[in-house]
């Protein structure tokens, strides 16, 4: 395992002298630049780029980077973010009744693809808890209806409060945050069985083959108060044919949900997007 990096994420008004003025500060502080890249968009007139630099030999200790660089940030209007390679973010998985996602996740995780810890799993229904027990997570069964729906979300606050989760990502779990609930914990990555923004909603694949498509997909977003149009993070599709039912759609389409959702949680815990407006940069 190598050692730690210091990754910085940063947006600002477009404007000459970003690169120097953000490489300059990790230059001067005796750091050297393992990875850089950037973005203009002409059209918002913003400035976004990813850099990550060894912490051997920085002369700045962790806790002294962030207001050091935010000196350089705040007269350029930027927003940023430092996050530093060898922590590790707390994730919890929430589902519903399918399966496939939820286990192709833990078994990425096992095999050590994530760097991240995986303490809890949250359920609408019981039927997924013998998976938790055989990884050893915790697993919370809280049924939603909509007469119970803000009582229960307030638990599902508590327990992401409760064990420190600092991402949940929402592994066919079928029910739609609140806004209410987004405003209070907005870090959320969902999978869509379908190549948004086409077919939103309930049965993406059975309007898909009434439709008559050649190709279905699958799409991961950030959650945002709006249905199935929150920024979008990583999407692919797989061709099908004449011959293809339903359920061979279903079938094809639940490989493209697990791959399409690992690669994003794969990207968000690599500090890989940078979100504005409602579109993503993703420096992969």
């Amino acid at each position: 395992m190598g050692s730690a990096t210091a990754i910085l994420l940063f947006s600002c008004p477009d404007q000459k002298g970003l690169v120097a003025k953000i490489a300059n500060f990790i230059y001067a502080n005796g750091g050297n630049i393992l990875h850089a890249d950037q973005h203009r968009d002409p059209e918002a007139g913003l400035f976004l780029s990813r850099l990550e630099w060894e912490l051997d030999g920085f002369n700045l200790p962790r806790e002294i980077i962030g207001p050091a660089f935010n000196a350089i940030a705040q007269p350029l209007g930027a927003t940023w973010q430092l996050h530093f390679s060898d922590d590790r973010p707390r994730l919890c998985i929430w589902v519903s009744h399918q399966d496939h996602c939820l286990l192709d996740l833990l078994w990425r995780h096992k095999a050590g693809e994530f760097k991240a810890k995986i303490p809890l799993i949250i359920s609408n229904h019981p039927h997924l808890q013998p998976i938790a027990e055989q990884f050893g997570i915790a697993f919370h069964h809280i049924p939603i209806t909509k007469d119970t729906k803000a009582q229960q979300e307030a638990q599902q606050l508590a327990l992401l409060q409760e064990h420190a989760i600092d991402l949940v990502v929402l592994a066919k779990y079928m029910q739609v945050l609140s806004p209410e609930f987004l405003t209070q914990f907005d870090q959320v990555i969902n999978i869509h069985h379908s190549f948004l923004p086409a077919f939103m909603g309930a049965n993406p694949y059975h309007r898909a083959y009434q439709r008559g498509v050649k190709i279905i997909g699958a799409t991961a977003h950030y959650v945002t108060s709006d249905l199935d149009e929150g920024p979008i993070i990583e999407q692919d599709v797989v061709r099908i044919s004449h011959r293809d039912d339903v359920k061979e759609l279903i079938r094809k389409g639940k490989d493209m949900e697990r791959i399409v959702l690992a690669r994003a949680v794969r990207l968000h815990l690599q500090n890989r997007t940078l979100v504005y407006g409602n579109r993503t940069v993703v420096f992969a």
